[in-house]
């Protein structure tokens, strides 16, 4: 069940790159995130009732939670249209929180892939914060980029791989998923340089009337 919870936390991050990169209107957007939020916080809800006071199942259903209140929340701040600091300072939680389960899917549950890919989420909630509560505007692009990749990445291949038994080698995946995030998001950055620069200032020259 979490595995289909991933495939769906894929598409509404592919979903809201676009929607940082201006292809998606943001009231249509809006409700994809009520949807997939909706939907991560049924799933753990259903996994930790199910798993019998096991703390393992417990721990590894929580996390789910991270995801699916930003979605709720980002969705409700785009339909009604409230200020999305809120949204950006509770990222800052959730990347926190991220690295605190990438180091329990590295030590204790021993799976190497998605501590990497809980590494991967702590880097986009961050960078989350930085554009959403700190405001910083002309990371839109750059954001956007890496939100849109990431869902492929890290929510719509794995979910596929797992769902049809090919989710193997895990300690190739690992390092796979380590290579491309340091090579792709670093080349990105470069990629981006045009929409992080201001805009030129618009110069009117001049009338006979006007004041310099």
């Amino acid at each position: 069940m979490a595995n289909v919870g991933l495939l769906f936390v894929g598409a509404v991050l592919f979903l809201n790159g676009l929607l940082l990169l201006k292809k998606v209107d943001p009231r249509s957007a809006a409700v994809f995130n009520l949807f997939v939020g909706s939907l991560q916080v049924l799933t753990p809800t259903y996994l930790i009732f199910a798993a019998d006071n096991d703390p393992k199942k417990i721990l590894a259903a929580s996390g789910i939670y991270l995801f699916g209140f930003t979605y709720l929340y980002v969705g409700i701040c785009l339909l009604v249209g409230i200020e999305t600091d809120g949204v950006g300072y509770y990222s800052l939680f959730v990347a926190v929180a991220a690295l605190g389960y990438s180091f329990v899917n590295f030590h204790l549950a021993k799976d190497n892939p998605f501590g990497v890919i809980w590494l991967y989420w702590a880097f986009l909630w961050f960078l989350f914060f930085l554009l959403l509560g700190l405001k910083l505007d002309r990371l839109g692009s750059y954001v956007g980029w890496v939100t849109a990749i990431e869902g492929w990445v890290t929510g719509v291949i794995p979910a596929a791989l797992l769902l049809s038994g090919y989710w193997k080698h895990p300690d190739e995946t690992a390092i796979a998923l380590g290579v491309f995030a340091v090579v792709v998001f670093a080349a990105l950055w470069p990629l981006t340089r045009a929409s992080r620069q201001p805009a030129p200032a618009t110069t009117t020259p001049a009338g006979p009337g006007a004041s310099v």
